[in-house]
């Protein structure tokens, strides 16, 4: 479900052309495990971004595609923006507020379970001049009373002046379908930047990556630090069709890297199984995973690890 808020006048928009094709940027900002990246996947229906628990999980921006009455809306879930302590933390951290400012529409997504918290409070504070056509997603709207819903809204609509607030659920998908539908007539005229059946702009070996360190966080979560990361090294298809993969995880420590094999090798085995079944289906294809763990010790600090996830490595 959707509110509008409280404004009045015409819209000064005037480029409704019967039949054109759209595109543009919708940027999904919020703190830390606001729902961005279940939102994304909700809306594309597939998954292109991953999902976990651990705060600050997506790293770059990770694009998903959706049609929508003749606009393809292109979903750029960005890292959540939080007080950055680390040079990761900071390099995340502005490139989602980079996302944000080359986008056509800004949508802010809040957890309504945490409220106008510090974190939410600084987004809008920046958000309240940013020159961008603003949406205000309220997420888990199952999760509170609809007292405290509206209430909510109203504080929000009072610090920003948002062109529409939408109240769903990503995990459930209520209210979602209400995003595209509305916004496929905010996107400016012009033709589709990708393929109709295209869902994201994430290769395939980048998502598998992406898929392994998801399982990864979901296996050890607080037993290994958020840095740690994973590279496919190797995608190599077979006469029969079938893929070898092959990936590196990358940890910091000797002592993380014994936390992720595991006794006997048991918990990087069920990483690999866990991580095989989801990329076989994606790729749609019988996948052959097989993963190593090394030590990069540092590696926050290389600007070459930042080039490879899409990051600005930051100078100070």
């Amino acid at each position: 479900m959707s509110e509008e808020p409280n404004t009045e006048g015409p819209d000064e928009r005037d480029d409704h052309v019967e039949g054109a094709t759209r595109c543009g940027f919708v940027a999904l900002v919020g703190a830390p495990n606001a729902g961005k990246s279940t939102l994304v996947n909700k809306l594309v229906g597939v998954k292109v971004s991953i999902v976990s628990h651990k705060v600050q999980t997506t790293r770059a921006l990770i694009r998903g595609l959706v049609i929508q009455d003749g606009a393809q809306i292109v979903f750029v879930d960005t890292p959540g923006i939080f007080a950055p302590k680390r040079r990761l933390d900071r390099a995340m951290v502005s490139t989602a507020w980079g996302g944000a400012t080359d986008a056509d529409v800004i949508a802010l997504l809040i957890d309504v379970r945490k409220g106008l918290d510090d974190d939410n409070l600084a987004i809008l504070d920046k958000l309240a001049d940013a020159p961008r056509r603003k949406i205000l997603i309220l997420n888990k709207i199952d999760m509170i009373a609809r007292d405290q819903l509206l209430a909510l809204a109203q504080d929000a609509a009072a610090r920003v002046s948002f062109d529409r607030i939408f109240m769903i659920s990503a995990k459930t998908g209520d209210g979602v379908k209400d995003i595209p539908a509305y916004l496929a007539d905010e996107m400016p005229l012009g033709p589709w930047l990708y393929p109709a059946d295209d869902v994201s702009d994430l290769p395939m070996r980048a998502l598998a990556a992406e898929i392994t360190r998801e399982k990864l966080f979901a296996r050890l979560h607080d037993e290994l630090p958020y840095a740690s990361t994973v590279e496919t090294e190797k995608w190599e298809v077979r006469p029969d069709g079938s893929a070898r993969v092959e990936q590196t995880i990358f940890v910091e420590r000797e002592s993380q890297k014994r936390i992720v094999i595991g006794a006997n090798g048991q918990t990087i085995k069920s990483i690999s199984m866990d991580a095989r079944k989801e990329i076989s289906e994606i790729a749609e294809t019988t996948v052959h995973l097989f993963l190593f763990v090394k030590v990069r010790e540092n590696w926050g600090d290389d600007p070459e690890r930042y080039r490879e996830m899409g990051l600005q490595f930051p100078r100070n």
